[in-house]
């Protein structure tokens, strides 16, 4: 499940391997590994996947489905605004 993810992730977010193994500091074939499924991340790998990713570690694992946005920062008018494209999005 966590290499499915994480490949998902990453095409989702439109970024190659390449990109990936530089964002984390990695190389290139580790991020390989991971989605065939050859080796697991380490924890502090997977922490750095989740915030990447803004997921959280039990969603990489497979544990929960929910996804999360980063909404930091933002007043609460705008937290609003967030909310009710969502719910928009929601209703079709």
């Amino acid at each position: 499940m966590l290499n499915e993810r994480i490949k998902q992730l990453r095409t989702e977010r439109g970024i190659t391997q390449v990109e990936l193994a530089k964002k984390l500091n990695v190389s290139k074939q580790a991020v390989s590994n991971w989605e065939n499924d050859n080796i697991q991340p380490s924890i502090e790998i997977l922490m750095k996947l989740s915030d990447y990713f803004s997921v959280s570690c039990d969603y990489l694992l497979g544990l929960d489905d929910k996804k999360y946005l980063e909404i930091s920062g933002l007043t609460a008018e705008e937290t609003s605004h967030v909310q009710q494209i969502i719910n928009d999005i929601r209703k079709k």
